[in-house]
């Protein structure tokens, strides 16, 4: 890609433009889309670049512009954000280089070597971070930078806008000259200041500047007293105003040098516009490069407000939109904050023609321009406000015939300017065609005009063109019913506040809730039931069926939402309950592997108990050994020998097992440890009373109560009448 020399950056000129006609733009508010767009530039050949915007056709020329809009924004969250990319306009300067023998100013260059550095450092940017921003390192690679236009302006201009002493030998020496005339003109203007001081023939103010000169301040009455040149007088006239005369020499010298200077640098400036002058075109190629970036820039601010992504690019013949904002009333409804409805339509081959009906205000004629707008943008290389799941493919052309366009200069009327209309998508609707027609057929008599409109559709259909319309004509709504690939779609409306719910239904002609509205707007019922007597019983049997349709498919839609609440209300629960189920389970196995355990304890505890009472009776020690040994190899023989494999998995269990010991006894030491540190900030206990023979006690947190009978050393023996218990001191308190 190309950067081309203008100052005025037209984008079209870097892409093939689709060939969109005014009209469709102004019917799809595409200019106020790129007002927009152009508030967020920083520098207005920016804005000029984003005001000549035009969509353009091939998607592999879209693409790579909707992944470079991506990356800049992504940039704004991102620790390596892109950095600034402003410059002042060079347009002036380069029609000036563009005639010869011009001069440039200071200040001109000083606008030249801020753009230079500018486009330097955006490029070194994007070369060194090519892995996070690949789109934008590839354009800007086409750039080619040459430093010696900046080299040679820093050689001759400093930071602060000054010709640098440097520039020439002559300016050096000129100015060298310049610092010690200027140091004779201090030390003699002191001399004379000191002696005339002295003499009291100054005023209180001694000294003052006039035209650029230091003078002094000589009271009237003694000018003549001093030497020197009169360069005025004060408003009252008591002060005169006297350079002088030793200083009034090295002054004129000064005025030489001064001049001498200027000349100087008037001569170095001109040799370096001559030498700037072969680089305007490379100067004009940064202005187009910096103009881009900041329409980049823009696009990518603009898709932060909306909240536009980058939808899946295909090169099939299909455009499925998935929550699709107008992106101008998104804009403006966030302002008001009201909200906004998405839609999702779509368009493929055997879908490619959508009829829309539905009463009006219901949000039919938006939805169009939705889908219009959003092509618009996206060919245009924007990022759009709808789902990036979104699947969308490219038109050649987009027709639309949207809104009353009654024409007085050309004295054409609504029906004479739509069929003029339909005349021209006649002569350029092609398979490659995106059409969008507002109210189709309107304009005439219903029944002539709907069977043109009819006709003029079926024509349409077989060029296999893609294309939505909004219609009220019956005749439409059967047409999009019998033909294959084309399908009836309604505006969804609620039957019982006669609201719109602004929600596109695809697969079912809507009714236009004719009288329904009229009798909503106060209209009598009586001259409602008259109108109705005026026409055909079929079309209103018609038209009140498609109306219970759609109260019917609305029923059918909130049952199947609430069934499917239900189901995954259920599912959860199911799931709930089978985790439950496998715990208990597991705990059961538990429980009866300790209780299997236990019982063969028991059991083997009972044929021990049997041998010891045995010894215990005959004190034949040998038989005791053979019966220990005989039951310890009858339970050796019942043990089976665990493979190697299923040891592992034993010993994994085991690990698993005492891992979760180990936590629980961490979690039980936490506890303890909390409470002990609780219990060392309570209060001290109260001092314990000496218990001695006789007193009537109880054990610490018991309830039972006796009488110490006898204390020996810490134990004391206590009487509870049907037994005694020998107790600790320490556990036992006084009653």
């Amino acid at each position: 890609m190309r950067i081309f020399v203008n100052p005025e950056l037209k984008l079209q000129h870097y892409y093939r433009m689709v060939r969109i006609d005014k009209k469709t733009l102004q019917d799809l508010e595409f200019p106020t889309v790129l007002q927009q767009v152009s508030d967020f530039c920083i520098t207005e050949p920016g804005k000029a670049a984003v005001m000549a915007i035009e969509p353009f056709k091939d998607s592999e020329e879209i693409a790579p512009e909707l992944h470079r809009v991506k990356e800049f924004s992504a940039s704004f969250d991102s620790d390596n954000r892109i950095p600034n990319h402003g410059f002042d306009d060079i347009s002036r300067e380069l029609h000036l280089l563009n005639i010869e023998n011009s001069l440039l100013e200071i200040g001109s260059f000083r606008r030249l070597n801020s753009l230079c550095n500018t486009t330097r450092d955006l490029l070194a940017f994007f070369r060194k971070y090519k892995e996070f921003y690949s789109g934008l390192d590839e354009f800007s690679s086409e750039v080619s930078y040459n430093k010696d236009i900046s080299d040679q302006i820093n050689a001759v201009i400093d930071r602060y806008g000054e010709v640098k002493n440097t520039a020439s030998q002559e300016l050096n020496a000129i100015r060298k000259r310049l610092t010690v005339v200027k140091g004779q003109i201090n030390s003699s203007f002191k001399r004379a200041l000191t002696r005339y001081a002295k003499s009291e023939l100054l005023d209180e103010i001694r000294e003052t500047i006039v035209d650029n000169r230091r003078v002094l301040a000589v009271k009237a009455m003694h000018r003549k007293k001093v030497r020197g040149t009169v360069m005025g007088q004060s408003r009252t006239g008591s002060i005169v105003y006297i350079e002088p005369q030793d200083t009034l020499e090295f002054a004129n010298e000064l005025s030489n040098l001064l001049y001498e200077e200027l000349e100087e640098i008037k001569k170095i400036l001109k040799e370096l516009t001559e030498f700037i002058r072969p680089f305007r075109e490379t100067l004009g190629s940064y202005q187009d490069y910096l103009s881009y970036i900041d329409a980049l820039y823009a696009k990518a601010r603009y898709a932060a407000e909306i909240g536009g992504n980058l939808p899946v690019l295909t090169k099939e013949r299909q455009l499925h939109l998935i929550d699709a904002f107008h992106p101008l009333l998104l804009v403006s409804n966030k302002k008001i904050k009201a909200k906004t409805y998405p839609q999702t339509i779509h368009l493929d081959p055997e879908k490619r023609i959508i009829v829309i009906s539905g009463p009006n205000a219901g949000g039919k004629s938006i939805t169009l321009k939705t889908v219009g707008l959003v092509q618009l943008m996206l060919q245009s290389g924007m990022l759009v406000p709808i789902d990036p799941m979104s699947e969308c493919c490219t038109f050649g052309r987009i027709l639309t015939d949207i809104g009353d366009n009654q024409s007085i200069e050309n004295h054409l009327s609504t029906y004479s300017y739509r069929l003029k209309k339909m005349n021209q998508f006649l002569k350029k609707c092609k398979k490659d065609t995106l059409f969008l027609i507002d109210e189709f057929g309107t304009g005439s008599d219903p029944e002539l005009g709907g069977a043109l409109a009819e006709t003029f559709l079926e024509v349409f259909y077989e060029r296999e063109a893609f294309g939505i319309i909004t219609t009220h004509y019956t005749n439409l709504k059967l047409l999009a019913n019998e033909l294959p690939y084309a399908v009836n779609a309604n505006m969804q409306f609620d039957s019982r506040s006669l609201e719109p719910m602004f929600k596109l239904h695809l697969g079912e002609a809507g009714s236009s809730f004719t009288f329904e509205v009229a009798q909503k707007n106060g209209i009598p019922y009586s001259l409602i039931n008259r109108a109705k007597k005026k026409i055909e019983r079929g079309k209103i049997r018609f038209d009140r069926t498609i109306a219970n349709l759609q109260k019917e498919r609305s029923k059918v839609r909130k049952t199947a939402a609430s069934l499917e609440t239900t189901e995954k209300k259920a599912r959860e629960e199911t799931q709930q309950l089978q985790e439950i189920n496998d715990k208990l389970q597991q705990k059961l196995e538990s429980y009866q592997e300790l209780f299997d355990s236990n019982v063969k304890m028991l059991t083997l505890g009972k044929k021990v108990n049997t041998l010891a009472e045995r010894y215990f009776n005959n004190k034949k020690k040998r038989e005791l050994i053979d019966e220990l040994v005989k039951l310890v190899m009858i339970e050796n023989s019942k043990r089976k020998k665990i493979h190697p494999k299923k040891k592992r998995v034993v010993k994994a269990k085991k690990k698993k097992l005492e891992e979760e010991v180990e936590k629980k006894v961490k979690v039980i030491r936490q506890k303890k440890k909390k409470e002990k540190e609780e219990a060392k900030k309570a209060p001290p206990p109260k001092p314990k009373v000496a218990l001695k023979i006789g007193d009537r006690v109880r054990m610490i947190d018991g309830r039972a109560v006796g009488t110490i009978d006898s204390i020996e050393k810490n134990n004391a023996i206590v009487n509870y009448g049907m037994f005694t218990a020998d107790v600790s001191m320490d556990e036992l308190e006084k009653v």
